[in-house]
């Protein structure tokens, strides 16, 4: 992920931070941060077009996308 997709996310204006975790049981969580939500969308766009062209047979279930506001942060 570091080689490919971390790269094309730093790319997009507002990028703050990424995560990815391995929650354990095959299941995987990344969280994106951006400085606001024209980047956070223009993230989405890339991941899905990252996700289709490279990892999708590698994939057993579709990713979920969810979306929001920070509401608090240590």
């Amino acid at each position: 992920m570091d080689e490919g997709f971390v790269p094309l996310l730093r790319r997009v204006p507002g990028f703050v931070a990424y995560y990815w975790v391995d929650a354990g049981g095959g299941v995987m969580v990344s969280t994106s941060v951006f400085e606001d939500r024209t980047g956070a969308e223009e993230s989405i766009r890339r991941a899905a077009d990252f996700v289709r062209d490279n990892l999708a047979p590698l994939l057993p279930n579709a990713p979920q996308v969810t979306a929001g506001p920070v509401v608090a942060a240590g």
